[in-house]
């Protein structure tokens, strides 16, 4: 009965055979370089592994209890023979399976550009401008914009066969990996950071795309079709994007990015030609700063204050200040005060406050201030004295 039950099952395992995968036989050039190295891997291991489950059985079958032939030494321990075959042996495979990942590692980096579109033709034979492609992972469907052509497609990348493809990549919130099987590894997609993947698929078809990292409730319908056109039908598929698409700009973006399952493809006439750095510097919404503006501010001291003023010399200086701009003495930015602590601690309030050289001026209370490395309050230019009212200094 077990039997049949098996024999049952063959059809169906039949079936499997009709499958389609895109991992070992890749019809891309970058793919097909990563399956081989997959491949010859997987046969440096074997020639550990084969032997090892062979013996395995054979010992066994060997020293059974009913062998009487068998050669019983118990008090055999050593063999330097035996020794120096099984150390060298997995030696050298390790050896060669490192050199192979080394060299392979750095020729398919997926930074790197391409050196040819197929297996028979390089990139110096037929040079072509890159297709530009700045991809984002959205919650959970994805975005493709097309700078040079201006049109961007949710769940839906097409490309000229043939033709090289610059990714840029990043996330709107969590992590994802961007994965064609048919064109090359997958590469990871991060907010606030851009990933890029060298890519070329020389023949034409559709193939399917789709997030292999694990990012949510959404995850399963995480898909979109991969189209390598001819150059006509590409420009077909830009031409129909022009024409029946709105426009994608910050608003719309902002609508995109809310979390969806199972989004239909659609397509974008017009795109904001800063969409995707305000969507890497995840600066998308009105009036918020920018990653960039933020590291910038970060970089003179915090809250766009001048560095020489506030940053703490290095220690390699050694006592001496890095040129006379920075100063006579060390400062840096403790923490931020606000304008009313500078109020606090002016014993001056309102009346002028003494000029610089004169008396010391009276001893105040200056608990409240949190910060150094700040002009003594009353002697900041007035561009930078803060309205009554505000409660914290302005960015600008």
């Amino acid at each position: 009965m077990p039997r049949l039950r098996i024999l049952a099952l063959l059809p169906f395992l039949l079936l499997l055979g009709a499958c389609r995968t895109n991992v070992l036989a890749p019809p891309g050039d970058v793919a097909a370089r990563q399956g081989e190295i997959l491949m010859v891997s997987t046969g440096l291991m074997l020639l550990v592994i084969v032997p090892v489950m062979v013996l395995t059985v054979l010992f066994a079958w060997r020293y059974r209890q009913s062998n009487k032939a068998a050669t019983y030494k118990p008090d055999w321990d050593h063999s330097t023979q035996l020794e120096l075959v099984i150390w060298s042996a997995p030696l050298l495979i390790i050896i060669c399976l490192g050199a192979l990942t080394w060299a392979s590692t750095h020729l398919l980096d997926p930074y790197r550009p391409l050196e040819k579109t197929s297996a028979n033709q390089t990139i110096s034979a037929k040079p072509q401008k890159p297709l530009e492609v700045e991809v984002v992972a959205l919650d959970w469907k994805w975005l493709f914009i097309y700078p040079e052509y201006g049109v961007a497609a949710v769940n839906e990348l097409a490309a000229p066969a043939g033709r090289p493809i610059d990714f840029r990549i990043t996330s709107s919130s969590v992590m994802n990996s961007f994965y064609i099987p048919a064109l090359a590894g997958q590469i990871y997609a991060m907010p606030a950071m851009q990933t890029q993947l060298h890519a070329v698929m020389p023949t034409t078809g559709t193939f399917q795309g789709f997030s292999a990292n694990y990012s949510g409730a959404g995850f399963s319908g995480m898909h979109f079709t991969f189209l390598s056109d001819d150059p006509a039908d590409f420009d077909k598929w830009v031409a129909e994007a022009k024409a029946g698409g709105g426009k994608l700009d910050r608003t719309t973006y902002l609508k995109l990015v809310q979390p969806s399952e199972n989004v239909p493809v659609s397509h974008y006439a017009a795109v904001d030609p800063g969409l995707f750095r305000a969507i890497l510097g995840l600066c998308v919404e009105p009036g918020k700063m920018c990653m960039s503006e933020m590291s910038a501010a970060d970089a003179k001291g915090g809250l766009g204050l001048a560095a020489v003023n506030n940053l703490l010399p290095l220690t390699y200086d050694k006592g001496v200040r890095r040129g006379a701009v920075l100063g006579p003495a060390p400062t840096y930015v403790a923490s931020i005060c606000t304008p009313e602590d500078i109020r606090g601690v002016n014993p001056h309030g309102t009346a002028k406050p003494p000029t610089m050289g004169t008396a010391k001026p009276p001893e105040a209370d200056i608990a409240p201030l949190h910060g150094a490395g700040l002009p003594w309050p009353g002697l900041v230019p007035s561009r930078f004295q803060p309205p009554a009212s505000a409660s914290r200094p302005s960015n600008s």
